[in-house]
């Protein structure tokens, strides 16, 4: 990373995966789950889950952004309050089986991206390279039953030189396939990682603190904000369980709560 005293790199920290980003000139929103306390999600195959908490800002308290990363296609990512509020020509980066249904729906702002497959922004000097990076949500054969999931790799640059790189993992497991992706991106500033520890019928569907952990070790990232941990009784793996477990590892781990801003720099 390039030194940028005045670099904007922030995370604001809205519940679930809800996060807005603002990365230089750049203000994004990932997976929008604006649901509040007592409403159900929809995960398919008549399954639901009641959220236990409120969102910190309703989509019409939200900024103007540039563009939405979706990393999949499920009630507590992309919810009805989301669909009905967004702006149907925002660019929404997902995957193509999300993209197809999101034009369905009328987005037609939604762009399919396939693995390694980047798409770039420019403003006022400053580059913001999007790739889309391995994810599986579940394990074995269950994974196919499942919505197609990506993480992401945010690359900031300004006059050819990276000033920032952000890993958003998406609801994926920790699998060997994510060894890729550090190979491919090095030098990882920030990890905005997705926990949980998520079971539906005794199957693990995204990191509990242990994968969390392990993941943490293989990328290597300066600083690592855990979210998608507390808001639906289907994630079974408390955030006090991971920040445990990361106390024996030399990485900085910084925990936002609910409609707060941190820094995406290490201190």
């Amino acid at each position: 990373m390039t030194d940028q005293p005045h670099l904007q790199s922030t995370v604001t920290f809205l519940g679930t995966a809800t996060t807005v980003l603002r990365l230089g000139p750049f203000t994004l929103l990932t997976d929008p789950n604006f649901l509040h306390r007592g409403q159900r999600a929809y995960l398919g195959y008549g399954m639901w889950s009641r959220r236990l908490t409120d969102p910190a800002l309703r989509v019409e308290e939200l900024p103007r952004l540039d563009a939405v990363l979706l990393s999949h296609l499920h009630g507590d990512h992309f919810d009805r309050v989301a669909r009905h509020g967004l702006d149907r020509g925002l660019p929404i980066l997902t995957t193509p089986q999300a993209g197809r249904r999101l034009r369905g729906w009328g987005f037609r702002g939604a762009v399919d991206m396939r693995t390694w497959q980047a798409k770039e922004a420019q403003r006022d000097g400053w580059t913001l390279r999007v790739t889309a990076v391995p994810g599986q949500h579940g394990p074995g054969i269950v994974d196919r039953l499942l919505p197609q999931v990506m993480g992401t790799v945010l690359d900031l640059e300004r006059g050819g030189e990276r000033a920032l790189r952000v890993y958003i993992t998406g609801d994926t497991l920790n699998r060997p396939m994510l060894a890729q992706i550090p190979r491919r991106f090095p030098d990882m500033d920030a990890m905005l990682i997705h926990l949980g520890g998520t079971r539906i019928a005794g199957l693990l569907l995204t990191m509990d603190d242990r994968q969390g952990a392990e993941l943490v070790r293989l990328m290597r990232p300066r600083l690592t904000v855990p979210i998608h941990y507390d808001d639906y009784p289907v994630f079974r793996s408390p955030l006090r369980d991971f920040v445990s477990a990361m106390r024996e590892l030399p990485y900085r781990v910084r925990p936002v709560e609910r409609g707060r801003t941190a820094s995406l720099l290490p201190d």
